[in-house]
């Protein structure tokens, strides 16, 4: 077995720091790897030159919001057409962790329109197939965040803006027809579990 489908399969992993996104990805790849499937593996923002133009902001200086916004979506007009596109096309199961919902939550706390931001960024790129929205109360991210990574929350990471970080990624779960919420609070296992679950459900569904 060497692919989901014909057209490929289209996964996004998003939501709260500290919901430990990352290491889940990566469980999920591997697996789905195992189980024979061609899979390809991505982030957002990603190691291109507008995505490090993004994480370099972090130690240069904060961009200003229409030119971090700017810097967003070339990012992903260039992952889509490079990597993303192609790589559906050739039957794979595409898995990204963070899309455009993170851009439309973390910029709203910046000022702008999230409705109209989702709105633009739903008609200018591809919906992914499948979207889980890693969700945990976020004093247990804070708490992860923390101890766990052994970090100082950054500015990102404060209660006041994961709060409202949250409440957007929620308000868009309500919106979007992909987006199912997981609760990320049980063990890293049950976690992994619940989201071969439902990756499988889709696959299903495809064949």
């Amino acid at each position: 077995m060497t692919s989901a489908s014909n057209r490929g399969v289209f996964i996004v992993i998003d939501g709260i720091d500290g919901a430990g996104k990352s290491t889940q990805v990566q469980r999920l790849c591997d697996s789905l790897r195992e189980q024979g499937f061609g899979v390809t593996q991505s982030r957002e923002p990603t190691d291109g030159r507008w995505g490090k133009m993004i994480r370099n902001s972090a130690t240069t200086g904060r961009l200003s919001l229409d030119e971090e916004l700017s810097a967003f979506v070339n990012d992903r007009r260039e992952h889509v057409s490079t990597l993303i596109q192609p790589a559906l096309g050739a039957g794979q199961i595409v898995i990204v962790d963070r899309y455009f919902y993170s851009t439309v939550a973390y910029q709203g706390i910046r000022g702008a329109d999230t409705a109209a931001l989702l709105s633009q960024m739903r008609a200018e790129f591809p919906i992914p197939d499948l979207t889980l929205f890693f969700d945990l109360p976020v004093s247990v991210a804070l708490q992860r965040i923390s101890e766990t990574r052994g970090e100082v929350p950054n500015e990102f990471e404060q209660e006041d803006s994961l709060t409202e970080i949250r409440k957007t990624f929620h308000q868009m779960a309500a919106e979007c027809d992909e987006v199912q919420l997981l609760d990320c609070t049980p063990t890293m296992d049950a976690v992994t579990a619940d989201i071969a679950a439902r990756v499988a459900q889709v696959l299903a569904s495809r064949q």
